[in-house]
């Protein structure tokens, strides 16, 4: 399955509490914190609804040969 990686950018602080619940949803809760998830539709949801305040990148992984 493929991943992403959401970094908080900016402070949820002043916007609507279902932005702020969201961010916290997402499991970020300092300034520049980044996570991984995988690209559900749910989390990519919810990456869309707070994207003013977070960057997304997809994850790239090494060819699948290495062990």
């Amino acid at each position: 399955m493929e991943r992403i990686k959401i970094t908080l950018i900016k402070s949820p602080i002043g916007y609507n509490i279902k932005q702020k619940r969201t961010v916290r949803g997402l499991g970020l809760r300092k300034m520049h914190q980044t996570v991984e998830h995988d690209a559900t539709p749910s989390i990519l949801g919810m990456a869309q609804k707070i994207r003013h305040l977070v960057k997304v990148e997809k994850v790239v992984t090494g060819s699948g040969g290495e062990e």
